[in-house]
């Protein structure tokens, strides 16, 4: 950044402002004016750098096939004077103790109020004595006000250095990532965003918080920056202090929009959104939507899915219908209009549940129609091998990571709870008996494995 300061130092710039969003314009008159760009960054840097937090995670981890201890880091900014603070879902993931390190020296411990892996977006709390002093926080913009070419600033702490500040523009407003944008399309930036970047602030140059930096790319045309909207982190953190949980409505829709370029299929109306298919037993399907039906309105609302940026507003509003009561769907179906009434339903757990089967050498997690799709169309509730230890008795079974377990030594397995249990009976019985038979379902086909537990890996 100091570099590209330099260089615009050497260089008269006149910038005229045509878009609301794009410099600090307190004295502009009408629209133009000569500013100093170092001295519209400073000010903007200086309104939110307080506010930066550096955090630092110990979190536990299991794809390695045991369960051992982990530490990561990431960055958050604080949002209100109280210590609340935003950061990523996957800074915080599982983790069992977080500490932040404000820009002042402070150092606190802090309590995760609640994350959402769908948005990765996580809303934490200072742990503070009651009569401490109010915090320095930043102010949150509007990131729907930004158009391409926009000057931004990441702020953070990469690769748990000291805090940072670089500069861009804003590449795209609107970046869909296929995977990662059930509920939020992207803003897309040229300013450098690291690892340890992740939970920190996007700010424009009116000193405002307008996402939340997730990931970064390195490509050959330069990086590539990715961060959520904070209209997506709003939406999030007030669900998490109103519910203690984000927990979103699901109805099994599955969308599509009307101008497929991907699949090359063009649909010749400009209004609604395409039923792609819906999940068996989702309330979509037992209300009677085919796949192939247009949706108009949700609740009297019109919606559109134009392309397949679209899509993920359209799915953040079915998202945030209220629960168990009925919505009103308008379709057209082969030409004729009709009312349909969908009851949502939570969302839930989007991911499972995970234990370790120490001396058996590998872990467990619970299938997950969210997180594990390919798998819940084998199995709709089960276990899965999560991680292999190497060396170790599973691996010496050739057990794999993606076995669905169906049996273990005779009884059937269908939770963790299962597991743990025979587990806990087998330690208890080692001297006895240390091989059992595994019943697993690998690629959708049934296979028996031997499993020799009688080596203990962990002490040799």
């Amino acid at each position: 950044m100091k570099r590209l300061l330099q260089t615009l130092a050497a260089l008269p710039i006149a910038l005229a402002l045509p878009h609301p969003g794009s410099l600090a314009q307190e004295s502009l008159p009408k629209g133009m004016e000569t500013l100093d760009f170092r001295r519209v960054v400073r000010e903007a840097k200086d309104r939110v750098f307080p506010s930066v937090v550096f955090i630092k995670c110990v979190r536990e981890d299991m794809q390695g096939g045991k369960r051992q201890a982990q530490e990561v880091s990431g960055s958050g900014v604080l949002v209100s004077a109280d210590g609340e603070l935003l950061s990523n879902w996957h800074v915080v993931d599982k983790a069992t103790e977080v500490r932040c390190l404000l820009s002042d020296g402070q150092a606190f411990k802090a309590k995760v109020l609640g994350s959402d892996k769908d948005t990765d977006v996580a809303l934490l709390k200072l742990e503070r004595p009651a009569d401490a002093k109010p915090l320095p926080f930043a102010r949150l913009g509007v990131s729907t006000n930004l158009v391409e070419g926009d000057f931004v600033m990441a702020m953070g702490a990469p690769f748990g250095l000291s805090r940072s500040v670089s500069i861009g523009i804003i590449s795209c407003t609107q970046r869909y990532l296929p995977g990662s944008s059930e509920y939020s399309s992207w803003l897309q930036t040229d300013a450098s965003i690291n690892p340890g970047n992740s939970g920190g602030p996007l700010v424009n140059t009116q000193g405002e918080v307008v996402g939340l930096n997730t990931r970064g790319m390195m490509g050959g045309g330069g990086d590539m920056g990715f961060t959520v909207p904070i209209e997506v982190a709003r939406v999030v953190a007030d669900q998490i202090r109103q519910h203690g949980k984000m927990d979103w409505s699901w109805t099994g829709l599955q969308l599509q929009p009307l101008k497929d370029f991907n699949r090359n299929v063009y649909f010749p109306e400009n209004e609604g959104v395409m039923v792609a298919e819906t999940d068996p037993e989702s309330p979509a399907r037992r209300a009677g939507i085919l796949a192939g039906d247009r949706i108009v309105k949700i609740n009297g609302t019109p919606v559109t899915g134009l392309t397949v940026e679209d899509l993920p507003g359209v799915r953040r509003r079915i998202g945030l219908l209220p629960k168990g009561q009925p919505a009103g769907i308008e379709l057209v179906r082969k030409g004729q209009a009709q009312t349909v009434e969908v009851t949502p339903r939570a969302k839930g757990k989007v991911e499972g549940e995970e234990i370790e089967c120490r001396r058996w050498d590998f872990t467990v997690k619970a299938i997950n129609q969210f997180d594990n799709p390919d798998l819940f169309f084998h199995r709709n509730q089960g276990v899965f091998i999560y991680g292999v230890k190497f060396p170790g008795n599973a691996a010496q079974a050739g057990l794999t990571q993606q076995d669905i377990l169906l049996k273990i030594d005779g009884k059937e397995v269908r939770t963790p709870a299962d597991v743990k249990t025979i587990h806990a009976e087998a330690l208890a019985n080692v001297a006895d008996k240390h091989r059992l038979t595994v019943v697993l379902l690998r690629n959708g086909e049934q296979r028996q494995v031997v499993l020799d537990f009688s080596r203990q890996y962990d002490k040799e």
